[in-house]
């Protein structure tokens, strides 16, 4: 099977959970300006053909200091919000003018040889958000500087649901028809918000977000992103493109992103692959251990088929697990992925057990999963009296030795288990007593 039967194949569940989905994405004017913008492109208008509702923010941070120093003025700012005097907006308005032209142009294109032939996108703009002045605080005046008031969600829902897509600048207007100077990544994180948008993508001049060792991270849930706020503190690009993650994120977007806007291919990779390219912020922590559900069958199955066919794993049919379905656990990937299960078969003389079918996905071993998921059915266990867990494999000897499990006989086995051995398999047989 060649890798790109494998890729859609592998892209396919994500491809149909993200369509009729509302987006997000919002990128600077220093994305807008690099050299992998027409890719950042090409790729959203695949988004697009997919059926997936997209909202684009944009920043213009970078073509307004370019204009600024033309002129010859002074960028003045407070505490790294930047004070928006008749001079700079007029510096604002053509750079913001100017960033926006350049994506209508490059989501217009249509040549035939070119990947945007036949996207046809609609792009909708306007006077789409109202906003405020952020007026004089501790005696500044921020003049033109502002702040959204409010996001015109009637008026974005029904253009998505035309199939438009919408384009939202850094530029407000109050009821009195002011134009305001406003901060990109707070309208992406309002927009987020107001649109009950499935996930908001930030694109970064950064991968996303790294550890003290350099380590790229995965993943955040929101109570670890307070103290990786305070350890950005000398990133202020960064820094803002996680708090609006957080603040999306803690006001009911489930999801949040991170990618790199100079990376080719990153907004793929991190919405079709389970690797992902970026940092995900998540609202509901990170994988889950649950009780199985009839639901769960297809993933199981999915899950279970490659070890059966090794031989690891005695062959299950999705009879037999929608049966025993409730004797299963499983662990749930962030994005919804079942990347682990495990089984426990109560015996009947009620103080022991069979431990079985423990399998993890192959693009997630070696991160504790199975350890985390046997220590899981080993607490439940435990809760029903049971005080003595039995397993038989022929390729996890040294794991389960591991894990606190010694070697038994035959013999030992209960009776109604030892009657069904497999003599064929000749597999070991280990126990560990829990009480």
């Amino acid at each position: 099977m060649s890798d790109y039967v494998k890729f859609l194949r592998d892209t396919s569940p994500y491809i149909n959970a993200h369509r009729g989905k509302t987006f997000v994405l919002a990128i600077s004017g220093e994305g807008i300006a690099h050299a992998n913008f027409t890719n950042i492109v090409h790729d959203i208008a695949l988004l697009h053909s997919l059926g997936i509702r997209l909202v684009l923010v944009h920043g213009a941070r970078h073509q307004i200091e370019e204009r600024l120093t033309n002129c010859a003025i002074e960028a003045r700012f407070d505490q790294n919000t930047r004070i928006t005097d008749s001079a700079t907006m007029a510096c604002v308005k053509d750079a913001v003018g100017s960033a926006r032209i350049t994506i209508e142009a490059q989501l217009s294109t249509g040549a035939a040889n070119s990947p945007m032939h036949g996207a046809r996108i609609r792009v909708f703009g306007g006077n789409l958000i109202t906003a405020k002045p952020l007026g004089v605080r501790d005696g500044i005046d921020f003049h033109h500087t502002g702040e959204v008031r409010r996001i015109d969600q009637k008026a974005i829902q029904k253009q998505l649901d035309d199939g438009a897509l919408v384009l939202l600048s850094p530029i407000g207007y109050s009821p009195t028809g002011e134009p305001y100077n406003l901060n990109y990544e707070d309208i992406a994180t309002q927009a987020a918000v107001s649109l009950g948008a499935e996930k908001l993508v930030m694109f970064s001049a950064e991968n996303g977000l790294c550890d003290d060792q350099g380590n790229l991270i995965k993943m955040l849930s929101l109570n670890e992103v307070p103290q990786t706020l305070t350890s950005q503190a000398e990133n202020i690009s960064l820094q803002r493109n996680l708090l609006a993650c957080y603040q999306a994120c803690e006001n009911g977007v489930l999801r949040s992103h991170i990618i790199s806007y100079a990376d080719n291919g990153a907004l793929l990779t991190e919405l079709f692959t389970r690797e992902g390219s970026g940092t995900l912020i998540l609202k509901n922590g990170k994988e889950i251990i649950r009780q199985a559900t009839i639901d769960d069958v297809g993933g199981l199955l999915e899950l279970i088929e490659p070890l059966e066919q090794k031989g690891i794993l005695v062959k299950r049919s999705r009879e037999l697990l929608e049966t025993e379905i409730n004797r299963f656990m499983v662990m749930q990937h962030a994005e919804g992925t079942l990347v682990g299960c495990a089984a426990l078969y109560p015996f009947s003389d009620g103080h022991s057990a069979e431990l079985a079918c423990v399998a993890t996905h192959p693009d997630f071993q070696n991160r504790g999963f199975a350890s985390r998921l046997l220590a899981q059915l080993e607490t439940y266990a435990s809760q029903k009296k049971i005080r003595q867990l039995f397993v038989l494999t022929t390729h996890a000897s040294d794991w389960f030795k591991e894990k606190g499990f010694v070697d038994v006989t035959l013999e030992e086995l209960p009776a109604e288990r030892k009657s069904l051995y497999n003599f064929q398999r000749k597999s070991r047989i280990f126990c560990k007593n829990l009480l």
